[in-house]
């Protein structure tokens, strides 16, 4: 997304005074960068057209609108977000909660309209796919910074260049995963997967950026899968951060009974 959920991971914002980054420091680039792509405002809205590609070049829409509240604001930790399908038709008012547990598993449910049913769902591995789409639970809450082990390369005149490597190999597919964060607004613009046999399979790029309501956000994002040749295309629309959302929506009684007064565009 910050990557939204980077509007919850699909826009990336900058919430913080952007100042020289000491290059030495690649704990703090990331978390900046973290911060940038997960964390702007205390909550916010936006709605959320995907445009899903396959490798054989047939498409498919998700439209969705969401609502993020941060936990513990100001500390870059647990959040809470709802998501009411619009399109196609026949997920159209399907709702699906999320509580991100940003030191463990998330914890997910998903309203069924046709069946009237609340459902808890596995929270599973992070790293699977959002929606049928080429984004990942992952991509779109964040990963914790503790996971992996971050070193920064050569960059560019507007690059910082982060490898990251993940401390516990096994939990994911990938071999280590690189970042371009832009040294104007701290945003990532690219990430990159490289698998064990050295070959980039996976990318995510910011492909449009916007000043919305004083923040640098990324409006339009992509993700591609390399090896397949399918892609998805996420644009966000009707952004605003800080609406004051209150903390009692984020319940099971929001999945039967969405609170439209928050959904509905302003």
């Amino acid at each position: 997304m910050n990557h939204f959920f980077k509007c919850l991971g699909l826009s990336a914002a900058c919430a913080i005074n952007v100042a020289s980054a000491n290059e030495s420091d690649v704990n703090l680039i990331v978390s900046k960068a973290n911060h940038v792509a997960f964390y702007q405002g205390v909550d916010g809205r936006a709605e959320s057209r995907m445009l899903i590609t396959d490798g054989g070049g047939n498409k498919q829409v998700r439209q969705f609108t969401i609502l993020r509240k941060d936990r513990n604001e100001p500390d870059d930790a647990d959040q809470d977000f709802l998501v009411l399908f619009s399109r196609p038709a026949d997920v159209r008012n399907t709702m699906f909660r999320v509580i991100k547990h940003i030191g463990g598993s998330d914890d997910r449910w998903l309203y069924l309209p046709g069946l009237d049913l609340v459902k808890r769902i596995s929270s599973g591995d992070k790293r699977t796919s959002f929606v049928g789409s080429h984004f990942f639970y992952e991509d779109i809450s964040g990963r914790s910074l503790s996971a992996d082990k971050h070193e920064l390369l050569a960059g560019t005149e507007q690059h910082y260049v982060v490898k990251n490597t993940p401390l516990d190999p096994a939990s994911v597919e990938f071999a280590f995963y690189t970042v371009w964060i832009d040294k104007g607004n701290w945003m990532p613009v690219k990430t990159e997967y490289t698998d064990s046999a050295g070959k980039v399979y996976r990318r995510i790029e910011a492909l449009q950026i916007k000043d919305i309501d004083g923040f640098a956000t990324a409006t339009k994002m992509k993700a591609s899968d390399l090896r397949s040749g399918g892609s998805t295309l996420t644009e966000m629309r009707y952004i605003h951060y800080g609406i004051g959302l209150p903390d009692d929506i984020f319940s099971e009684r929001s999945l039967r009974n969405p609170p439209q007064q928050w959904f509905k565009r302003k």
